[in-house]
């Protein structure tokens, strides 16, 4: 059971949910940049939460499919269409032995997720089968997909499961665009000026054209720090905001390294990544303060949600 990479998009790449438990020896966690819609696909299918899916960027790649395989897609809109019929987001439908998967014009959001019931055949690095491009690991995850390509899946011959989603876990892409991002006071909060902490949550920011998976380069008024400050480097996590001397923060995002030395003015709460995730450069972000507690929170009924429907559907 496989199907064929006939045009690979812009960036499509493999990701679970990550290479934990080796940051301690430099290994990033990578994984997908929108957890939430990584998860959804697969809940649509009814895998796991942490199966592997296809993380496609802005434009999605042209694929066929030697099997039959029940689908999904969440996340962005990226004009998909299976054989010519309009394929939405949220959705699971079955692709038939030589069924086209493409895509067009982007409607709204920056990726998109596919799952396959079943799951990808993919022969995992340190337990996880999330592409690193730095990482020069071997085939598929080290590298983007290419024309040619070969992914194999598990036979599935089961029927979508008739899930309904809690309000909490419904999500509209296109509506998130304008919301603010919320963080919490990093751990060199207090050695930024007032007028530096005024700007990071009175002003927007913009997204930089260099920015990827491992970072988000943002463009708007400078942080400053009170006086220079010599810190040693310290592990860092995905949205951590550190500030290097240019003042211009930078969000570190799936692919980030495991530690760092510039100061951490604050962390985007983890129910906010997504949010983040599906913005493109250019757009703007801005950015509100919460407390732990209330991010804590956020994080575990969240949580609870996804981990209910697992089992419910599995």
């Amino acid at each position: 059971m496989s199907l064929e990479v006939l045009k690979p998009g812009l960036c499509t790449t493999f990701q679970d949910a990550g290479r934990s438990g080796y940051q301690h020896i430099g290994v990033p966690v990578n994984g997908p940049m929108d957890a939430q819609a990584q998860q959804l696909a697969n809940l649509l299918v009814g895998n796991r939460l942490d199966s592997g899916t296809l993380e496609m960027t802005l434009q999605g790649p042209l694929l066929r499919f030697d099997a039959r395989a029940l689908i999904a897609l969440a996340g962005a809109d990226l004009g998909a269409r299976l054989n010519g019929q309009v394929l939405p987001p949220n959705q699971a439908v079955v692709a038939r032995p030589g069924s086209l998967l493409e895509f067009g014009q982007r409607r709204f959001g920056a990726r998109a997720y596919l799952a396959v019931a079943g799951g990808f055949i993919v022969e995992p690095v340190l337990g996880s089968v999330s592409t690193y491009r730095r990482g020069a690991y071997a085939g598929v995850l080290g590298r983007a997909l290419l024309a040619g390509d070969r992914l194999g899946f598990a036979s599935s011959f089961r029927n979508a499961p008739r899930i309904v989603l809690p309000a909490a876990l419904t999500r509209s892409v296109e509506g998130e665009a304008d919301r603010p991002i919320r963080v919490i006071a990093g751990g060199e909060w207090q050695h930024f000026t007032e007028q530096a902490r005024h700007n990071l949550l009175n002003s927007p920011y913009r997204i930089g054209n260099d920015s990827e998976r491992m970072g988000y380069r943002l463009q708007g008024d400078p942080l400053t720090l009170e006086q220079p400050l010599e810190l040693l480097s310290e592990a860092v996590s995905f949205g951590t905001l550190q500030v290097p001397p240019s003042g211009q923060p930078i969000v570190l995002m799936a692919d980030r390294q495991t530690t760092g030395g510039y100061p951490r003015i604050a962390n985007v709460i983890s129910v906010d990544l997504p949010l983040l995730a599906q913005r493109l450069p250019g757009d703007a972000v801005r950015f509100e303060l919460t407390t732990i507690q209330a991010a804590q929170s956020l994080a575990v009924k969240h949580a609870r949600l996804l981990t209910q429907l697992e089992h419910a559907h599995a």
